[in-house]
């Protein structure tokens, strides 16, 4: 299946990148790499993954590590949305993308 990472999620993983790269710039690489990764994976089975309702009814998930990757598919790609911390307020990441 085709893997579509929008500008959103590329900058998120960007953002990761920067922020581990404060203390260790080497592990930032891999680790932006390791996501990218997750992303194929989750492109070669999309079905298998939790549904995400409270936020969109077509939105589904995968943590990795601290972080979550939000995506959706069809028959055609998997689109990955945003990949952020499970710490920050999800919910409220999303509505602040619907409203701009």
């Amino acid at each position: 299946m085709r893997l579509i990472v929008t500008p959103l999620a590329e900058a998120d993983i960007e953002e990761i990148g920067d922020f581990i790269a404060i203390d260790n710039p080497g592990r930032a690489v891999s680790f932006a790499v390791e996501l990218r990764g997750q992303c194929r994976k989750i492109a070669a089975s999309p079905h298998t993954y939790r549904l995400r309702p409270e936020l969109r009814s077509d939105i589904r998930s995968c943590v990795y590590g601290n972080y979550i990757i939000f995506f959706t598919h069809d028959e055609e790609a998997v689109r990955v949305l945003r990949v952020l911390h499970g710490a920050r307020n999800i919910a409220d990441l999303f509505n602040q993308r619907d409203e701009e």
